[in-house]
């Protein structure tokens, strides 16, 4: 049986991380595993920064943002000497097995250290959704209800001012919270790199809409797509409406997680835990059809998934034209 296991964050620090953290430790110290935190990821592993967790260790953590481990990228991980002087802290430490909580990048991270004879348990968690392997990523659900309340106090100014708000939201390389929070914050437009668009046809919805009696417009844009500012600047000069860029930034990966991001964190977290007292390493955890299960880590790193193009066309449809 497993007698050691470590627990660490990595990549971008997402809401839900902590109750995930929370979930680990408490299940492995139940079944009578001894558990250490890694601080700030694979660099903490490299550095030694590693300290043995108990159950009051995560306490009161769960309605926190960010991860009480801290997070951080780390270039010498990808090498092969910090490779081996991560190994070499696994030993001294007797950590047989390492739940690593992050992206797709730090899941490549964990698949190397697999390959060196230290079991690992991927868990999703990131705000972009965009890990293929499972229909939902902790710190997702928060991060969409930011952005939407944050779009909700944009459009009160929009509406005094008679203005459109160009807003863009976070993701990545992937739409997914952008084309979430256009349906349920009503914007006029959504635009992302998964689907075509034409700023000219935008204007023209826009000044059709307008001849039917609305005001004041929501537009809201996926990072990577183009700069929002850009697009604000080309929308008032077709339409004549003033249009105003707002880029909401890294504040959507903060504050109080949802309860869904706190419920999906700990079954995750408690999931990762029995895979590794079963001996079971080189997976990835995620979720299918509402239910937990497990990737090996190559098959989960080679997925793509698919963008809802179902729900952009409502975002579209149900616009006011």
């Amino acid at each position: 049986m497993i007698k050691t296991i470590g627990v660490l964050t990595s990549g971008g620090d997402a809401p839900g991380m902590n109750a995930a953290i929370r979930a680990v430790v408490r299940a492995a110290l139940k079944k009578g595993i001894k558990v250490y935190g890694i601080r700030r990821g694979y660099c903490g592993l490299i550095d030694g920064d590693i300290v043995e967790m108990d159950e009051m260790s995560v306490s009161n953590i769960t309605h926190k943002g960010g991860t009480m481990l801290y997070t951080a990228r780390s270039s010498e991980f990808r090498t092969e000497e910090g490779m081996q002087i991560a190994k070499a802290n696994c030993e001294k430490y007797g950590l047989e097995g390492i739940v690593v909580i992050g992206g797709d990048g730090s899941f490549r991270g964990a698949a190397d250290l697999s390959a060196r004879g230290i079991l690992t348990v991927g868990l999703p968690g990131t705000i972009d959704n965009d890990i293929a392997c499972t229909e939902y990523t902790i710190g997702y659900d928060t991060a969409m209800n930011t952005a939407m309340e944050m779009v909700d106090k944009l459009q009160d100014t929009c509406q005094s001012h008679d203005r459109c708000s160009v807003v863009e939201v976070m993701g990545r390389g992937a739409g997914f919270i952008a084309v979430n929070t256009a349906v349920a914050c009503g914007a006029i437009e959504v635009i992302t790199k998964e689907m075509p668009y034409d700023l000219d046809q935008i204007a023209k919805d826009m000044l059709e809409c307008k001849k039917n009696g609305k005001q004041n417009f929501i537009i809201v844009v996926s990072e990577n797509v183009g700069h929002s500012q850009e697009i604000a600047t080309a929308i008032q000069e077709k339409t004549g409406i003033e249009a105003r860029a707002t880029i909401l930034g890294h504040v959507q990966r903060g504050g109080s997680p949802t309860a869904r991001d706190r419920v999906v964190a700990s079954e995750m977290g408690y999931y990762a835990v029995e895979l590794l007292e079963q001996g079971i390493g080189n997976r990835v955890v995620g979720m299918q059809n509402n239910k937990i299960v497990d990737f090996d880590i190559q098959e989960a790193l080679s997925m793509k998934k698919p963008y809802d193009e179902k729900l952009h066309k409502i975002a579209q449809d149900i616009a006011f034209f």
